[in-house]
């Protein structure tokens, strides 16, 4: 059984090494994705609270904390 497993190793290897980089491809598409969501959604989010009668500044400090957590990228970061 320890054979097969060794034999079975560096096919793998080459398929993880080979798979690397279309998953690299489809992480950027997805991020990019979520990204202009997030930001459709902030735009939905500060005509509201503007609509409510928030002030420009409010608005915006509130805006900007609604899109922080909404970067793929930082998240990946927090990660580390």
């Amino acid at each position: 059984m320890t054979d097969k497993t060794e034999r079975n190793l560096p096919k793998l290897a080459g398929f993880l090494i080979l798979m690397i980089p279309s998953l690299i491809f489809r992480f950027g598409i997805e991020a990019f994705r979520f990204k202009s969501k997030a930001h459709k959604a902030a735009r939905i989010f500060r005509n509201e609270l503007h609509r409510q009668g928030l002030d420009t500044t409010t608005t915006q400090r509130l805006t900007e904390s609604y899109l922080e957590g909404s970067d793929p990228f930082k998240l990946l970061r927090a990660l580390r």
